[in-house]
C-alpha cells in the first residue's frame, strides 16, 4: 500500500523527536505531530527549567560560604519575577532549536491533537493521514489526589509560572519531584513543609541515600511529616488551611500554596484513540516488547507513556534504538541494565546500577560487600559547615564486579556519570583501587575505599 509518511510520531518531546530525526536521517519520510511546545515534560516544565531554579537556589548558601574564604558578607535579594522570567526565556529559545532541527531533518510537523483512527490513519484537526509505521510518544502528566479543596492547589508544572514566590509552601510527597522542589523553595527562602506517606523519602532509591539527604533536608530547614497524609485543603483569609493526617499526630498547617507534583503521574492516553487499534494498555501505560512494539505490529510506543524508565534519555535511546532497526538496518534493543540516575536535591545525589538491598536479594546476602565513606569535602572546611558526602560501592565478592555505585553531595550526577561507564563496561572493584585519584578531590574516594 501508498503512505503519507514512513512514520508518523504522535507526540514532541525529546523521545518523539530525537524518532523522528533519527529516522528522516536514514531516509525515512516523516511526520510527527503536536499541540504544545515542543521539547515536552522535560524542556518546558520538567528538567531543564527546574535545574535552571536548583542553580539559583544555591547562591544564598554560596554567598555566606564565601565568607569563610575571606570574602565580605554579601546582602543580596531574590528577584523572583526576573528569575521565572529568564528560566521561560531558556524555554522558548530551545523550543526554536527544536523546529529548526525538524526544519533541517525535512520532518512535517503539525501543530495539533492526533487521533488514532486505525492502525495506519491518524486524524490530525482536519487532517487524515496515513502512515506504515506510527510511534507514540505521548509522555505523561501530573496526577493529584481526589480530595476536598483540590481545586486550590498546583501541579509542578506551573511552578514555572508562579507570579510571586510563596513564602510558605506544602508539598505533598516524597518522589523526586517532590524534594527536588521542597531544597529549591528552601533554598531560595521559603518556609517549607513536606508532607510524605512513608518514614523516608525517594522510594526505591539505596537505603544510605534516602537517609543521607533527608538528614540534610532536615538539618536546611525543611519540616518533613512523616507517615502522614492530606485530607483536606481549605482556603482561607491567612491562606491554605490544609489538614494532614498521621500515625502519630493530626494537625492543622498553612500555607501560601501546596505543590503537589510528587503525589503520582500517569501516562497521557486519553482520547488518542488506542481503542481503534491492537495496541494494549497495562496499568494504565502502553504494553509494548524490547523492540517497542505494542500489540499492533506496526505502532511503536517510547518514553513515560510505556511506563518502563521514566527518564529522559531513557525516551530518546528507545526512539533512537526503533528507528536504527527499522529504517537503518541496524537491529538493537534498549538497554535497561545500569542506567544512571540523579536527584537535583541539596544535597544532589546519583546512582547507577544496584542498590545494596537490590544486590543482596539477587546475589545474596553473604556475596556482597559494601564500601562506604561518608566525609566533609575540603570546600566546606573554610566555611566552617558540616555538610556530609557519602559514597558507596556495591560489590559482588567471588566476581569483584561492581554492582552499583551511589554518591550524594555536591557534583554528584557530574561524578556518577564517568562512574557508569565503569560500571556499565563491568569494571572490578581491582580495576577502580588501580586507577589513580585526582588529588584532592572528592571524587578520587571512589577509587581510593577499602
Amino acid at each position: 500500500m501508498s503512505y503519507d509518511f514512513d512514520l508518523f510520531v504522535i507526540g514532541g518531546g525529546s523521545g518523539g523527536i530525537a524518532t523522528a530525526r533519527r529516522a528522516a536521517e536514514y531516509g525515512a519520510k516523516v511526520g510527527l505531530a503536536e499541540y504544545d511546545r515542543l521539547g515536552g515534560t522535560c524542556v518546558n516544565v520538567g528538567c531543564v527549567p527546574k535545574k535552571l531554579m536548583v542553580y539559583t537556589s544555591h547562591f544564598s548558601a554560596q554567598f555566606q560560604e564565601s565568607e569563610g574564604y575571606g570574602w565580605s558578607p554579601v546582602k543580596s535579594t531574590l528577584d523572583w519575577s526576573k528569575m521565572i522570567t529568564a528560566v521561560n526565556q531558556e524555554t522558548e529559545r530551545l523550543n526554536g532549536i527544536y523546529l529548526r532541527m525538524l526544519d533541517k531533518s525535512e520532518v512535517k510537523l503539525y501543530r495539533d491533537y492526533a487521533k488514532l483512527l486505525d492502525p495506519h490513519t491518524v486524524e490530525v484537526g482536519n487532517n487524515k493521514i496515513t502512515a506504515d509505521k506510527i510511534l507514540i510518544a505521548v509522555g505523561g502528566h501530573p496526577v493529584r489526589p481526589d480530595i476536598p479543596g483540590i481545586e486550590h492547589t498546583i501541579i509542578s508544572d506551573q511552578m514555572f509560572t508562579l507570579a510571586q514566590q510563596p513564602k510558605r509552601m506544602v508539598i505533598w510527597g516524597g518522589g523526586y519531584i517532590g524534594v527536588e522542589f521542597a531544597c529549591i523553595m528552601r533554598g531560595l527562602g521559603s518556609d517549607v513543609i513536606q508532607v510524605i506517606r512513608r518514614d523516608k523519602i525517594l522510594r526505591g532509591f539505596d537505603e544510605d541515600i534516602r537517609s543521607t539527604i533527608q538528614e540534610s533536608m532536615e538539618n536546611h530547614g525543611i519540616q518533613i511529616l512523616k507517615n502522614s497524609t492530606i485530607t483536606s485543603i481549605e482556603k482561607t483569609a491567612e491562606g491554605l488551611k490544609i489538614a494532614v493526617q498521621g500515625d502519630e499526630n493530626n494537625e492543622m498547617v498553612l500555607a501560601d500554596t501546596i505543590g503537589l507534583a510528587a503525589t503520582g503521574r500517569k501516562p497521557s492516553l486519553d482520547n488518542l484513540g488506542l481503542e481503534n487499534t491492537g495496541v494494549e494498555v497495562n496499568n494504565g501505560a502502553i504494553a509494548v516488547d524490547k523492540y517497542s512494539c505494542t500489540g499492533q505490529d506496526n505502532i511503536y510506543a517510547v518514553g513515560d507513556c510505556t511506563d518502563r524508565i521514566n527518564l529522559t534519555p531513557v525516551a530518546i535511546n528507545e526512539g533512537r534504538a526503533f528507528a536504527d532497526t527499522h529504517f537503518g538496518g541496524k537491529s538493537r534493543v534498549m538497554s535497561y541494565e545500569n542506567v544512571p540516575s540523579a536527584v537535583f536535591t541539596t544535597p544532589e545525589a546519583a546512582t547507577v546500577g544496584l542498590t545494596e538491598e537490590e544486590a543482596k536479594q539477587q546475589y545474596g546476602e553473604d556475596a556482597i560487600k559494601v564500601y562506604r565513606s561518608k566525609f566533609r569535602p575540603m570546600y566546606y572546611v573554610l566555611p566552617g559547615k558540616e555538610e556530609k558526602t557519602l559514597m558507596k560501592l556495591i560489590v559482588h565478592q567471588e566476581s569483584e564486579k561492581v554492582l552499583g555505585a551511589h554518591m550524594v553531595g555536591d557534583h554528584a550526577a557530574e561524578i556518577i556519570q564517568g562512574m557508569a561507564v565503569a560500571v556499565k563496561m563491568g569494571a572490578k572493584k581491582s580495576d577502580f583501587d588501580a586507577t589513580v585519584g585526582i588529588h584532592p578531590t572528592s571524587a578520587e574516594e571512589f577509587v581510593t575505599m577499602r
